[in-house]
């Protein structure tokens, strides 16, 4: 037992876990405090939640999903592949602008966006973290005043990946993924009051036949998981 959840069976299994590109740094803290405690191992599928709701619903062997917003997890649970009861809303995170290290650029507010060349976030069209900075630049009448300067990504960590190396003036990120670069700097945060409602949610994926999955997917949402997400930076929603 970690964390006060019982773990796994005797024989151990390998596990995978699909999860948002943005947890990649704490979920590989995370799973290897879970792979000493239990024995199991973990492969970690990391990338756009909605590249990986397809893949999931295509077959994919995932044990456990661990998406960056709601609707992805409704469209695995549609297809029958998640229980509505065994969902947890889990994390919580802020968007923050970010530029190039060196950039001699200077963005105090959101309307310093306009006029930029090349915005990097997400793809817009499909992934969380493009979807969530369209809805807060379409909150303030924004969008339709940068659409033309956007440069659209698999995910978060490619957005980041794109100002960091002067691909784009600048770019949309979480929070989390701007406190980890290193050659890129904030410009500034959304507030989270005046920014969408982001919310991770993770379930075990019903179709998996490893008897671990279910233990694990309570690891993840555990005190002692809960406590390196807060660590990375985000906020945590489940309860302790």
């Amino acid at each position: 037992m970690v964390g006060g959840v019982l773990l796994g069976p005797a024989t151990a299994e390998e596990l995978n876990v699909f999860a948002a590109a943005s947890l990649t740094d704490a979920l590989e803290e995370i799973g290897k405090a879970y792979q000493t405690a239990s024995g199991n191992e973990i492969s970690f599928n990391l990338g756009a939640s909605s590249d990986l709701a397809r893949q999931i619903q295509a077959g994919a062997p995932a044990d456990v999903f661990l998406s960056a917003d709601k609707a992805q997890m409704d469209a695995v649970e549609e297809a029958g592949l998640v229980r509505a009861a065994d969902r947890v809303a889990l994390l919580s995170n802020t968007l923050a602008i970010v530029v190039p290290a060196a950039s001699s650029i200077r963005l105090a507010a959101p309307g310093d966006l306009v006029g930029l060349k090349r915005l990097a976030l997400a793809d817009p069209e499909a992934v969380p973290a493009g979807l969530y900075a369209r809805t807060w630049l379409q909150s303030l009448g924004l969008w339709v005043k940068v659409k033309a300067a956007i440069v659209p990504t698999l995910n978060v960590r490619a957005a980041l990946a794109a100002v960091e190396s002067g691909n784009a003036d600048a770019g949309i990120v979480y929070r989390t993924d701007a406190a980890i670069a290193k050659r890129a700097r904030v410009a500034f945060e959304v507030p989270r009051e005046q920014g969408p409602a982001i919310v991770y949610v993770l379930a075990p994926v019903s179709s998996s036949k490893k008897a671990s999955a279910r233990d694990l997917a309570k690891y993840l949402a555990s005190p002692d998981a809960l406590r390196v997400y807060e660590k990375y930076g985000f906020l945590t929603l489940a309860g302790r």
